[in-house]
């Protein structure tokens, strides 16, 4: 045999080993749930299926989940970012323990979350008996749903910018500054072109957790319908009222609608990479 087709030996297991194990865990944590769900869906028939998502209920919760973490999420993105920036590039006193705070929503139960919040902001809370003066409610409406969002989800975007902020050249910012470029046209046309696929993956995961959170949100949200009802809520409801067919029609709803939109975030996130790569 020649040397050119000579592959060298790896002290790690072989391909087929490797990628037995990884498909058979991902069989077991992902496919099979999900093409459970998906059995359940045509077992009930695509008519029936559709008359038990078609009401204004149902309607009304995934409007508000995927309203509220579409909302959240965009914050999350813009502040995480300035998170990550000011933990990478400044150092103050004080910044371990803001970074370790990062992590908190992964390590708090998000029941716990969620009763300390709804605690802060009730209109008998802390926080809830400054705002009420001014007519502002965040317990028990929308506003609240999005703080329990944006709470559980920053960690994703600014876990997944630090790195790649870390490691930004600075020699780029200096060169642009020495060709005479101000501080808005360097972040505008050289930093965030190379933070955009790493925005876009912790945009993509704090949507998706947001999406189907429910334990920080129940006790904030105040749970009324066509008012603060998520659709994970009303999947539990569903599933108490032993309705497991109408409890799979939602989940069927929020799997489709998820998946169209971390579809249309993937197919930006190569878009983005094709640009940067040209450029």
């Amino acid at each position: 045999m020649k040397a050119g087709l000579m592959r060298a030996r790896s002290p790690l297991p072989g391909f087929g080993l490797t990628f037995g194990i990884t498909m058979a865990a991902l069989s077991v944590v992902v496919l099979l749930p999900i093409g459970a769900l998906l059995g359940r869906g045509i077992a009930i028939g695509p008519a029936e299926l559709w008359q038990m998502i078609d009401t204004p209920r149902i309607w009304a919760a995934l409007a508000l989940s995927f309203r509220a973490a579409l909302i959240a999420s965009l914050f999350n993105l813009v502040f995480g970012l300035l998170l990550a920036w000011v933990l990478v590039r400044y150092r103050f006193p004080g910044r371990g323990l803001v970074d370790a705070a990062v992590d908190l929503p992964f390590a708090l139960p998000t029941a716990v979350a969620g009763i300390a919040l709804g605690a802060l902001y009730a209109p008998n809370g802390v926080f809830g008996q400054l705002l009420a003066p001014f007519g502002i409610r965040v317990a028990y409406t929308e506003a609240g749903i999005w703080l329990a969002l944006i709470f559980i989800g920053l960690p994703f975007v600014v876990r997944t910018v630090q790195p790649v902020i870390a490691e930004i050249d600075h020699e780029l910012e200096e060169a642009s500054a020495t060709l005479g470029a101000h501080r808005a046209y360097t972040l505008r046309r050289v930093v965030l072109p190379i933070l955009t696929p790493a925005l876009l993956t912790g945009f993509a995961l704090a949507m998706a957790r947001s999406v189907g959170e429910y334990g920080s949100v129940i006790f904030i949200a105040g749970n009324l319908p066509f008012t603060s009802e998520i659709a994970p809520l009303l999947i539990v409801i569903r599933l108490e009222e032993y309705n497991y067919d109408a409890a799979a029609a939602i989940g069927i709803a929020m799997l489709v609608i998820s998946f169209a939109m971390l579809l249309a975030i993937n197919l930006i996130q190569i878009w983005s990479r094709r640009r940067i790569a040209h450029a």
